[in-house]
């Protein structure tokens, strides 16, 4: 829902690679996956701002303690669950 929204809202757009800019996390989506994708978001020149939901980023707490550095800025927010 929460990616539904920002999409709506212009948000969402494929780089120059043809990769997005954001990740649909479903029910079948695997912890490994969703690493993956956020560590590529960590090194992408045209991302400042990382929001993910709470219940996502406690999937992978670990790897989000990792980053220390300003930006990209990693802001969690609340999920409807």
């Amino acid at each position: 829902d929460t990616c539904t929204g920002f999409l709506l809202g212009g948000i969402g757009e494929l780089n120059k690679s043809r990769r997005p800019n954001f990740m649909v996390v479903e029910k079948d989506t695997s912890i490994n996956e969703i690493e993956e994708c956020f560590k590529g978001f960590l090194t992408r020149s045209d991302i400042a701002i990382i929001l993910i939901n709470q219940n996502i980023a406690e999937l992978i707490r670990h790897v989000i303690d990792q980053h220390t550095i300003p930006i990209p800025s990693v802001l969690e927010i609340p999920s409807k669950d």
